[in-house]
């Protein structure tokens, strides 16, 4: 999924050091995303940029695209991160520039892997489903890792586990959860689960205290650490915690997002992820000029042109306190 704002800040993540446990609600702001789809942006944001390695957020539907296109998001470029697609309700059509064409469905796994250079499309096939409602997340790549080779993984089986006296169903989508590991290829220490809570299920959720986590309603309404969350809320959770409190007052569903503080200063603008100013330029200059990131064959419309650059040069900071 691109980012489709046409005047995109710049971001400086990464670098920020440990939190002890927290509950910091994180506020999530509407923007417009192709044709028909408005999402939740919910990181980065002003007071956070990051949670471990997974440095962008967004929350869609569920959205009634009965008589809409759904989904149309042009062939765009990425560059030093992963995209994580997570459906609840739709489908969702991959191209990409390395040949992929895959159709994502609920509780799918449609992971993308960046490295140097790809770029891909996203859309509602004909003939779609009545709603669309999910999640496109952003894992950053550390440097040993951002210029592995473009792939993309579909992963149709995925491990769950059960807890809360079988009120509680979780979906290991990255990483390891209870001793199941998603097969999906991770490059630095993290965790994303969906959450099935049943209503009334009160109980306590094992974490690894090395992690920084957060959490994001899907659906329902869940009390995360005594927090109430409305659907498409995110609570950052800090690190530190042995265990998190979760109850639910009816049929719920959340994201958990973890993973160790993620050490690297990371320059983020735009669908790329780098280290300076100028590689973010370099990589602008490549999409809109050359053939670095390839083609995307089979979608129907133009590719989606860069925006203009800041006027200013990001130049790595020092550590946040």
């Amino acid at each position: 999924m691109s980012n489709l704002d046409t005047r995109p800040a710049p971001s400086l993540c990464g670098g920020t050091g440990r939190t002890g446990p927290v509950r910091d609600l994180q506020p999530g702001k509407q923007v417009p995303l192709g044709e028909s789809t408005v999402v939740r942006r919910l990181l980065p944001n002003l007071g956070r940029r990051m949670v471990g390695a997974w440095c962008f957020v967004d929350h869609y539907g569920p959205d009634d695209i009965v008589d809409q296109p759904g989904m149309q998001v042009p062939p765009h470029p990425h560059m030093g991160l992963q995209t994580v697609s997570w459906l609840h309700a739709g489908e969702v059509l991959h191209r990409d520039s390395v040949g992929s064409l895959r159709t994502i469905r609920p509780r799918e796994l449609g992971l993308m892997t960046s490295g140097g250079a790809i770029a891909h499309s996203e859309e509602s096939p004909s003939g779609h489903g009545p709603l669309l409602h999910g999640a496109q997340l952003w894992v950053a790549l550390p440097g040993e890792h951002r210029h592995t080779a473009a792939h993309f993984e579909h992963h149709t089986d995925l491990p769950r586990v059960t807890g809360g006296n079988g009120g509680l169903t979780a979906t290991v989508i990255l990483g390891e959860r209870d001793g199941a590991a998603s097969p999906g290829t991770t490059y630095s220490p993290l965790v994303g689960a969906d959450l099935t809570l049943a209503a009334t299920t009160d109980t306590r959720l094992p974490l690894d205290p090395d992690f920084e986590y957060a959490a994001l309603t899907i659906s329902g309404e869940t009390e995360v650490d005594g927090v109430r969350l409305a659907p498409g809320a995110l609570l950052y959770l800090g690190c530190g915690r042995t265990d998190l409190p979760l109850r639910a007052h009816s049929d719920s569903s959340l994201l958990l997002l973890g993973g160790v503080p993620f050490e690297e200063q990371i320059v983020m603008w735009w669908n790329f992820v780098g280290r300076s100013h100028e590689e973010i330029a370099e990589a602008r200059s490549d999409w809109m000029d050359t053939t670095r990131f390839g083609t995307v064959h089979g979608y129907a419309g133009p590719r989606l042109p860069a925006p203009d650059l800041p006027p200013v040069v990001l130049k790595p900071r020092g550590r946040e306190r």
